[in-house]
C-alpha cells in the first residue's frame, strides 16, 4: 500500500507510491534509490493518476492490479493465462525490472509479464527498443507531458523497420530527429560513444526480433536515454561527486545536425557546427532558390548543375555522413562495394551507393538509393 514499497537486489531500485509535487496526484512507479535527486524511471498508472494516497497494489487473478479509493481498479497487467492452477509472484529485479512470473519458474520463460517490455520515458542498461517480430511489440519510448507530469506526452521514439531499420523522434505526424540505419558499430546519426569502456551497445536484427539494447560493464554507473518534456533525445549518466545527471549528449546539440533534418531538403547535408551557413549543398549542386537560402531557409534543397548523361557518370565520395532515409533503397547483402558502385553506374535510376555495414564484414553489403 502507499506507506510501503518493494527494493531491488542491489538496493539500487525503489518501487512504490509517490507525487511529483506536493499538490500533485498519485502514482505507482519505480525509481533509483540511492541518488539525492529522486529520478523516476517507470510510472504505471502515468495516465490514470490516484486522487490521493491510498492506493493498493496486489496480486489479483494472475494479474497485477492497481487499486485507488472505493478499490476501483486503475491499472492492471491484463494478462491472460491458461493455467490457472500456479501461483505468481511480482519481484522487482537488480536491473530494475518489474516481473510477473510464475512462483515455480525463476528462469526467462517463467516470466509472464515484465516492466521491461513497453519502457516508458527512459530507456534503462538492457532494456530493449525496437520490435519483437514474434508478437508484433514495438517497445518505444513516449516524452512526460512536463516536468511534473508523468501523463504520455507529445513526443516518442520509436523504431521504423524498414528495408534498413532506423529509429525516429516524432511529434505526431512530424518527424524532428533520425538515428540513420544502424552500420555494425552505431547509429549514425547519433554521436560516437561506442568507445566508452563501461557500455556496450547491441543491435539485434533477426528473424525474432530488431531491437536496440545497451549494457553497462561497470554497474556503480548509471546511464540512460530519455525524451524530455520539450521533445529533445538525450543520454544522461549521474555523476556521483557533483550529485547531478550530466547531459552526455542530446539530439539538439550536433552531431548529428542540430537545426533536425526537418530542415534541410533535397541534395543538401549539415556541415561542421563552426561553418556558415551549417547547410550546405552538395558538390555539383547549387541552391534552387537562391532568395531563401540567403534568408536560411533550406527547406527547399538544391538541385544539379549538370544533368545526369546516365553513360561516363561518376560518383562523388561523402565522408561521415549518415545515410539518407531508406524508404526508396535496395539492400543487397550478398555483394560488395565495387558490384555495388557498378549495380548503380548501370541503372539510370540510381544516384548513390553505399556500405551498410562497416565492420570487419564491410564488404558484402550494398546500399542503392533509388532516388
Amino acid at each position: 500500500s502507499s506507506n510501503k514499497t518493494l527494493v531491488s537486489p542491489g538496493n539500487d531500485f525503489e518501487l512504490g507510491f509517490f507525487r511529483t509535487t506536493p499538490s500533485s496526484r498519485w502514482y505507482l512507479g519505480i525509481w533509483y534509490k540511492k541518488l539525492s535527486e529522486r529520478t523516476y524511471v517507470w510510472v504505471a498508472n502515468r495516465d490514470n493518476p490516484l486522487f490521493n494516497s491510498i492506493g493498493t497494489l496486489k496480486i489479483s487473478g494472475n494479474n497485477l492490479v492497481l487499486l485507488g479509493q472505493s478499490n476501483k481498479s486503475v491499472w492492471s497487467t491484463n494478462l491472460t493465462r491458461g493455467n490457472e492452477r500456479s501461483p505468481v509472484v511480482a519481484e522487482l529485479l537488480a536491473n530494475g525490472n518489474f516481473v510477473m512470473r510464475d512462483s515455480n519458474n525463476n528462469s526467462a520463460s517463467g516470466i509472464l509479464v515484465a516492466k521491461f517490455r513497453l519502457p516508458y520515458r527512459y530507456l534503462l542498461p538492457e532494456m530493449k527498443l525496437g520490435y519483437d517480430l514474434r508478437t508484433g511489440l514495438n517497445r518505444f519510448l513516449t516524452s512526460w507531458r512536463s516536468s511534473d507530469d508523468p501523463s504520455s506526452g507529445n513526443y516518442s521514439y520509436k523504431l521504423q523497420n524498414r528495408r534498413l531499420p532506423e529509429f525516429y523522434l516524432s511529434s505526431g505526424v512530424f518527424r524532428l530527429h533520425r538515428s540513420g540505419p544502424w552500420n555494425g558499430i552505431r547509429f549514425s546519426g547519433i554521436p560516437e560513444d561506442e568507445k566508452l569502456r563501461y557500455m556496450v551497445y547491441n543491435f539485434t536484427e533477426n528473424s525474432e526480433e530488431v531491437a536496440y539494447t545497451f549494457r553497462m560493464t561497470n554497474n556503480s554507473i548509471y546511464s540512460r536515454l530519455t525524451i524530455s518534456s520539450e521533445g529533445i533525445f538525450q543520454r544522461l549518466t549521474w555523476n556521483p561527486s557533483l550529485e547531478m545527471w550530466n547531459l552526455f549528449w542530446s539530439s539538439s546539440s550536433g552531431p548529428p545536425c542540430p537545426i533536425g533534418f526537418i530542415m534541410l531538403g533535397p541534395y543538401s547535408y549539415c556541415g561542421p557546427l563552426n561553418t556558415s551557413p551549417i547547410c550546405n549543398c552538395i558538390r555539383g549542386f547549387n541552391p534552387s532558390n537562391m532568395e531563401q537560402w540567403d534568408q536560411r531557409s533550406w527547406s527547399g534543397g538544391c538541385i544539379r548543375r549538370t544533368r545526369l548523361r546516365c553513360s561516363g557518370d561518376g560518383f562523388t565520395r561523402m565522408k561521415n555522413m549518415k545515410l539518407p532515409e531508406t524508404t526508396m533503397a535496395i539492400v543487397d547483402r550478398s555483394i560488395g562495394v565495387k558490384e555495388c558502385e557498378k549495380r548503380c553506374l548501370s541503372d539510370c535510376n540510381c544516384t548513390a551507393f553505399a556500405n551498410a555495414d562497416i565492420p570487419e564484414r564491410w564488404v558484402g553489403m550494398c546500399d542503392v538509393d533509388r532516388r
